[in-house]
């Protein structure tokens, strides 16, 4: 595939400079720009709401005051990959009916090498989707892990290649546990020759404290010039059948500093778009399943409550 400059791109940038298109791929830096308002621009992850079909997510994700929905596109998700030539545009169109925009995506993508990967990429730009999160990565058996951090660094390297062919952002998200991605410096070495235009970092907070606890601002620091989405969800320390482990709750009852970190944003001038993930018991929406076992407004509840504490948490920063 040719990377230069295509006819598309050139297209795109002179209909930016000239503001015809201000919301196109091409243009997508200005969405992470800092704006002087009160408000972040939150979509709920799709995965929390799995038990509806793509009309009923869209019209929900609305009626609770979100301005899009970040779609799972992945084994067990709203669309799944085999189907996505089919079913993503059904399924971005039955959302966007409902007012809102599904700018985001979060796929089991890992690489180039794999046809239905690109698959996915092809269609979610055919369906102007802007910003996906890739799989997770993991350290590879019988190599170092220092080799493998390389090997993944060429792995998104080359995603940023086709991102930019297609108009698309590629993100990585940290994550707590052994996968990669629960050290800053792991998200940091694997972005390092990418063209960070194409692709960069999903930064999680609730991760990024349960695995940094108090030096968490410099994992922010060393990332922030590179966060493309934030994930926002809330978490504490207690004990559980005798052992000590993280708990999931809602926004604003845990130990995330939300103020501070939210002064930082502004503080950087960043104000990227946003996926509410809701990870604390709701009957098995949290774990994305089709079949909840709580009333459906139990779920629609708690979601609209952390919407709602965000906002106020934001405006206040």
């Amino acid at each position: 595939m040719d990377f230069m400059t295509t006819r598309r791109e050139f297209i795109t940038k002179s209909a930016c400079a000239a503001g015809i298109l201000p919301l196109s791929s091409f243009c997508l830096p200005s969405i992470f720009d800092f704006a002087d308002n009160d408000s972040l621009d939150v979509s709920i992850f799709s995965k929390h709401l799995q038990f509806l079909d793509y009309k009923a997510t869209g019209e929900m994700a609305a009626e609770m005051g979100f301005s899009g929905v970040d779609l799972t596109v992945r084994p067990g998700g709203h669309v799944l990959p085999e189907r996505v030539r089919t079913d993503l545009p059904l399924a971005i169109a039955a959302i966007k009916k409902s007012g809102i925009h599904c700018n985001l995506i979060t796929t089991a993508i890992e690489s180039v090498n794999n046809p239905l990967d690109m698959e996915v990429l092809k269609c979610a730009s055919e369906a102007k989707v802007q910003v996906y999160r890739t799989n997770w990565y993991k350290y590879k058996d019988g190599m170092s892990m220092q080799d493998s951090l390389l090997f993944y660094q060429e792995e998104v390297r080359k995603l940023g290649q086709i991102n930019k062919e297609l108009g698309l952002i590629g993100s990585y998200q940290n994550v707590d546990g052994i996968a990669i991605g629960s050290s800053f410096w792991e998200v940091d070495t694997i972005l390092q020759t990418v063209d960070q235009k194409y692709f960069g970092a999903q930064y999680d907070i609730r991760h990024a404290l349960a695995e940094g606890g108090n030096s968490w601002e410099n994992g922010f620091r060393l990332l922030h010039d590179k966060i493309k989405v934030i994930v926002l969800k809330d978490f504490k320390w207690g004990i559980v059948n005798g052992k000590w482990q993280a708990i999931n709750v809602p926004v604003g009852e845990g130990m995330v500093d939300f103020t501070t970190y939210f002064k930082l944003l502004k503080k950087h001038h960043l104000k990227p778009p946003v996926s509410l993930h809701i990870e604390y018991d709701l009957g098995g929406a949290e774990q994305g399943k089709e079949i909840i076992t709580v009333d459906k407004k139990v779920v629609f509840d708690a979601i609209k409550k952390d919407l709602v504490t965000i906002q106020k948490l934001w405006k206040e920063a």
